[in-house]
């Protein structure tokens, strides 16, 4: 049994290190599965307005993808892991572009985005997949912030481009949302 386990470990080690050593191969297995070589990382996630009840904020998520990464984003998908109200979206008003809230760039077309409201899930899928080697936002529109103050929690996962991608959850994004539930807005 300790052998077993002792040359599982060697054979899991030994394709690990493969993998890192060669960064540049193919983002695509036999399969047709494609995934990213390097890792995106969500830099930020930020609202216009962090007020309770506060109606049509924005929710700006900024990723990027590395230049290393090997194949273009095509999707990310965004859900709600903590918080005490659900929220929800005007999801024919959602934008993306290159670079970061403060300095926009060009703009990306979204095709199209999803939301269940079940899961409390967006998936958003770009028109146009964002290239290896760029920064790039994506900006939603709430119908209004939460009723409740308190932290919410938003999971981010990004998929790469092709008909059968593998897709990565680059972690939380966090929205600290303020106010009084007794009434006034503090």
């Amino acid at each position: 049994m300790k052998n077993k386990l002792l040359i599982s470990l060697s054979l899991s080690l030994g394709t690990l290190l493969t993998l890192v050593s060669y960064p540049s191969m193919s983002g695509e297995l036999n399969n047709g599965r494609t995934f990213f070589n390097q890792s995106p990382r969500l830099l930020n996630v930020m609202t216009t307005f962090q007020g309770i009840r506060i109606p049509f904020p924005s929710y700006y998520y900024t990723i990027e993808l590395p230049a290393q990464s090997g194949e273009s984003l095509q999707k990310v998908m965004i859900n709600k892991r903590e918080g005490s109200d659900i929220i929800h979206y005007n999801t024919d008003q959602t934008i993306a572009f290159e670079g970061t809230p403060d300095h926009r760039g060009d703009s990306i077309k979204v095709k199209d985005t999803q939301w269940d409201e079940k899961s409390e899930t967006l998936i958003i899928t770009l028109d146009t997949p964002v290239s290896p080697g760029k920064v790039f936002t994506i900006g939603l529109k709430p119908k209004k912030n939460p009723e409740f103050s308190g932290i919410y929690l938003f999971g981010v996962t990004v998929f790469p481009v092709g008909n059968n991608p593998m897709y990565l959850y680059l972690g939380n994004g966090r929205l600290h949302f303020f106010g009084s539930e007794g009434g006034s807005q503090s």
